[in-house]
């Protein structure tokens, strides 16, 4: 299986290879070292560009510049493009903070403003780093969401407070917002949830609603809260125009469940480079099938 573009191409043009192709790029979160490796040694094996994201409480417990200094070192190590995004960042100065360390992209979050504000910040982000791009020369592809889908990676009872059917995008709001703000990606709510349910199946996505999107608004668009979805309705929201999946709470998961595996074998055990390896492997599986699936 091959990547559509060459090693060396710039992130917004295999984002639009991946568009134009119908397929869809993987992007993961990540909080340490050996999630980053896992991911990477995945994508290599399956020879396909990856996104690792960071969200703010990624990047505070990581540290800002340092997820950017070992992203480089990565992509020194793999012999496949791994980009890195500022993922869900939720004001102007957090947003200047991730474009100066010099992340590929990010995502500038106010989805659960009201929408005339969340117009605003999108578009004086916007601004600000296409300013950043005049003085500086490089490329930073800003995102948006519209419509609520919950903040919290995490295993949840029931549906985050506030995520309703009331709250999927609206065609009108999809075309006014992308218009208005001049982000490069859009990522619109489309029945997908942050978390994963543990008590009730996964809400259908609304595929009618993102194929109403898809027809007036062109700038590739992004699935967020991905995790737990069937491969049914990941496939059919590619089909439908989805260009880039996000996935978090399955692979942090599977990680955690690896490692409580091991230790519960080994309760004795304190090495955790021997439990990290154990996370590793239980979330390489999910890596691996859902970059499988995009590219389906």
């Amino acid at each position: 299986m091959m990547h559509l573009t060459p090693q060396g191409d710039t992130y917004i043009d295999t984002i639009l290879a991946y568009k134009e192709k119908g397929k869809a790029l993987a992007h993961f979160n990540v909080s340490n070292l050996d999630q980053a490796r896992a991911i990477c040694e995945v994508a290599q094996e399956l020879d396909q560009p990856v996104i690792i994201g960071v969200s703010e409480g990624e990047r505070e417990y990581m540290g800002v510049t340092m997820v950017r200094k070992v992203i480089d070192e990565l992509n020194q190590e793999y012999a496949v493009p791994i980009f890195l995004n500022a993922d869900h960042t939720y004001s102007l100065p957090k947003v200047m903070e991730a474009i100066e360390a010099g992340y590929d992209s990010v995502i500038v979050d106010g989805a659960k403003l009201p929408y005339e504000e969340n117009v605003a910040l999108v578009k004086a982000a916007v601004d600000a780093v296409r300013l950043y791009e005049e003085k500086t020369g490089k490329r930073v592809l800003v995102e948006a969401e519209l419509g609520y889908i919950g903040q919290s990676s995490s295993l949840n009872a029931t549906l985050p407070e506030g995520v309703s059917e009331a709250n999927l995008t609206t065609v009108e709001q999809a075309k006014d917002f992308v218009i208005r703000t001049g982000i490069d990606m859009f990522a619109p709510a489309i029945g997908n949830v942050h978390g994963m349910l543990t008590d009730a199946p996964e809400p259908k996505l609304h595929i009618d609603r993102l194929q109403e999107i898809r027809k007036v608004i062109d700038v590739p668009m992004v699935l967020h809260g991905a995790s737990g979805n069937t491969d049914e309705d990941l496939k059919a929201a590619i089909d439908a125009g989805i260009t880039i999946v996000h996935i978090n709470t399955e692979i942090r998961k599977a990680f955690r469940d690896g490692e409580m595996e091991f230790l519960a074998e080994h309760p004795n055990e304190v090495a955790p480079y021997k439990f990290g390896k154990e996370g590793q492997e239980k979330m390489k599986e999910v890596v691996r099938a859902k970059m499988k699936l995009y590219m389906q």
